[in-house]
């Protein structure tokens, strides 16, 4: 429920509101804006009603929020999120952000190599994954918190904020600057809750089979702990065509920036798996809107201990940089 206070309200007046809010297990949230002061109560809608703040003296209006998602939707807040991403990078607003690097974390050689290779290119953080749970238990599942300390490493010699997988939170928010939620865990509830009460940078990617509203609440669940830094990745979704890894969709984008305020990143490189396709849908992303892409760049993609089909060659990943120059 939104509730808008009105002109020249005492602040007390809009602390007993709150107060009363929250007596009834609700939860209270304060918005003061330069002529308005906007509260909200999120909660049961019906003990919500039961306090009739339609008819308070103070309150000028009461709007209940319609979609199931409340922090996130953009109906309780209108204006884009930008997100922190590092000490000099930001996340949503005007720029459009360039995060690349290799799936996995290898070896300081390869990260190394990798990171000079995106920097000089102009990406604007570095991503490499030292925790990756894959389908097969067979397949490399990364170097652990030896690739977290490989991996920062990286990143503060070359100057690029860094992005990796949860593993172990505690462990990733020590050695990252955005900490992002893999496709398998989007419903890991407890993990998102978990992440919740971080204040770094959550990049959370769509599950394989989900929808965009169970993406929005699952974002909700980290928002609602009190973190606020949270950028939605679309990243394909299983469909019946063979053809790519993934079925990227990027009606998403628009989609989801009509009804919520997060910032929105596609994943060309997951939602294709194939290295061909990953510059014309980066494009298209930033054409429909997205605030950024995540690519992966491999100094030798023949040698890649995971997904090397889809990762590009350093050449080409300069290429697909030139191609995005008017958007970045």
């Amino acid at each position: 429920m939104i509730i808008v206070l009105k002109p020249g309200t005492d602040p007390k007046e809009a602390q007993a509101i709150l107060e009363q809010i929250e007596r009834l297990g609700l939860k209270p949230l304060f918005m003061p804006g330069t002529e308005r002061v906007v509260l909200g109560a999120l909660g049961d809608e019906r003990v919500i009603a039961s306090l009739h703040l339609e008819s308070h003296p103070h309150v000028e209006s009461v709007t209940p929020i319609l979609a199931p998602y409340k922090l996130v939707s953009r109906e309780l807040h209108p204006h884009d999120t930008v997100v922190p991403l590092g000490d000099h990078t930001v996340f949503g607003g005007e720029r459009f952000i360039v995060i690349a690097g290799p799936c996995a974390v290898e070896s300081r050689e390869q990260m190394d190599q990798g990171a000079r290779a995106v920097k000089e290119a102009g990406a604007s953080a570095l991503r490499g994954g030292a925790f990756k749970p894959r389908t097969s238990p067979y397949a490399f599942q990364g170097l652990g918190e030896e690739g977290l300390e490989i991996l920062a490493q990286a990143g503060r010699a070359h100057g690029l904020p860094v992005v990796t997988d949860v593993g172990d939170v505690a462990a990733v928010e020590r050695h990252a600057d955005a900490l992002q939620v893999g496709a398998r865990n989007m419903q890991n509830y407890r993990l998102l809750q978990a992440l919740g009460h971080c204040r770094k940078a959550v990049i959370l990617k769509r599950g394989m089979a989900a929808t965009l509203n169970e993406l929005l609440l699952a974002a909700e669940y980290i928002v609602g702990e009190g973190n606020p830094n949270v950028i939605l990745c679309e990243r394909g979704i299983k469909t019946y065509e063979p053809a790519t890894r993934n079925t990227l969709d990027l009606s998403a984008v628009p989609y989801i920036k009509q009804k919520s305020h997060l910032p929105v990143l596609v994943d060309p490189s997951h939602g294709t798996g194939r290295r061909d396709l990953v510059e014309p849908m980066a494009c298209a992303a930033a054409a429909c809107g997205a605030d950024g892409i995540m690519v992966e760049v491999h100094p030798d993609p023949a040698l890649a201990l995971s997904d090397g089909e889809q990762s590009l060659y350093p050449d080409q990943f300069r290429a697909l940089m030139r191609r995005l120059k008017p958007f970045v």
